[in-house]
């Protein structure tokens, strides 16, 4: 008789599993199949990143999120599933396209939703958001109505999000911090500990579906304790300056070439930083994995390679 982990349990799909920012995907496919569960990888390219999958074990399928045929392609047989997509114009769709083929050709036990932890200051008519908030909210509100078995993760900005890539390019070039944030405090988390968190919950959903976990670092700091921290990890001082948040927008952020959605929206979140609204702690790490995140200092500790020319 078969005793493995695998043994009478489904598939439990990951999508966005090739991974961009962060590679959520990619850490949670590798991490359930260390646990030796079956897992599912919808993927939207057949590259080096899906071969990589498969020299996990994981099932790669290539597919489209915005066709429901991909979907229900990719969902057959599967137990659970986890919805998560690089920031795109086209988010919206894909999610209401994957909950609407669960909901009518799946019989998952839990459905894993890569919100935004923004999102939980939003209503129906908030206007100070980006487009990508906008969506994630109204893909949180799709779901809530769909019925399905839903746990929702609302991270807050990753320490692998363009807005950071900046700032580590600054450190690397100059030795200092070039934000427009002044004495906002903001608390970043690396996307490691987020897929730890998804990893955790499609592993044992059962006590956790209808329930919302929002991730931050382990504290909420201004840029001076966060040059601070870094200089500390780096052994080396690392300064901040003040800059203008338009000057920052038009020289930094402009520099890294972003896609006109993905510009918007980091653009929102740094005026969103401006306001103060990045000035968070919460304890869903804790919750979920009993551990807190790592926190700037250890990311930096983990790739000093960013931070150097």
């Amino acid at each position: 008789m078969d005793s493995s982990p695998e043994a009478g349990m489904r598939p439990i799909l990951v999508t966005g599993a090739a991974g961009s920012v962060g590679a959520v995907g990619r850490t949670v496919v590798r991490g359930l199949r260390r646990r030796g569960l079956q897992v599912r990888a919808l993927v939207r390219q057949n590259d080096d990143r899906a071969q990589a999958l498969r020299a996990t074990g994981a099932d790669v399928v290539v597919g489209d999120l915005t066709r429901a045929r991909d979907v229900a392609d990719a969902l057959d047989g599967c137990g659970r599933m986890y919805f998560g997509m690089a920031v795109s114009a086209q988010y919206l769709l894909a999610a209401v396209t994957a909950a609407a083929v669960a909901r009518a050709y799946g019989s998952l036990e839990a459905v894993v939703n890569m919100s935004q932890l923004t999102v939980s200051e939003m209503d129906a008519t908030s206007g100070s958001d980006s487009h990508q908030h906008r969506q994630q909210w109204l893909v949180e509100q799709v779901l809530g109505w769909s019925g399905l078995p839903v746990v929702q993760v609302r991270p807050t900005v990753f320490m692998e999000n363009p807005l950071f890539q900046t700032v580590f390019a600054s450190i690397a070039k100059d030795g200092v911090i070039r934000w427009p944030f002044g004495e906002a405090r903001t608390s970043p988390i690396a996307a490691g500990d987020v897929a730890a968190v998804v990893e955790e919950i499609l592993a044992d959903p059962a006590a956790r579906i209808g329930r919302t976990y929002e991730l931050t670092g382990p504290r909420s700091q201004d840029i001076a304790a966060l040059a601070a921290d870094i200089s500390d990890a780096l052994h080396r001082t690392v300064g901040y300056t003040d800059v203008p948040l338009q000057e920052w927008l038009d020289s930094d952020l402009a520099a890294l070439g972003l896609p006109d959605h993905v510009l918007q929206h980091i653009s929102t979140m740094a005026r969103l930083h401006v306001a103060g609204r990045y000035d968070r702690r919460t304890n869903g790490m804790e919750e979920v994995t009993g551990r807190s995140a790592e926190g700037v200092s250890g990311f930096v500790r983990t790739h000093p390679e960013l931070f150097t020319r």
